[in-house]
């Protein structure tokens, strides 16, 4: 599973294990986990940076129907997780 760091607004790293990833309506987004296996958190991650951006930008879905939307999208891309909220 790969592996990728952020860095946050603090400019603290932090980093994940990228679980799977998906584009939906021309939007990047990525279910993260803070443990390659086992039971550990997760997030839905957005892709909000431009076109011209030389990084990419992500935000934590937050707003409930996106984020149930996406997640249903996850759950049935991978068959052997359950996403609970």
């Amino acid at each position: 599973m790969e592996k990728i760091t952020f860095v946050t607004e603090d400019g603290e790293s932090v980093e994940f294990y990228v679980v799977e990833q998906t584009r939906i309506s021309g939007v990047n987004y990525l279910l993260v986990a803070d443990q390659e296996e086992g039971d550990g958190n997760a997030l839905i991650l957005k892709d909000t940076s431009e076109d011209e951006d030389t990084e990419s930008v992500y935000t934590i879905v937050s707003d409930d129907e996106e984020l149930n939307a996406v997640a249903d999208i996850f759950t049935s891309l991978l068959d052997e997780i359950e996403l609970e909220q």
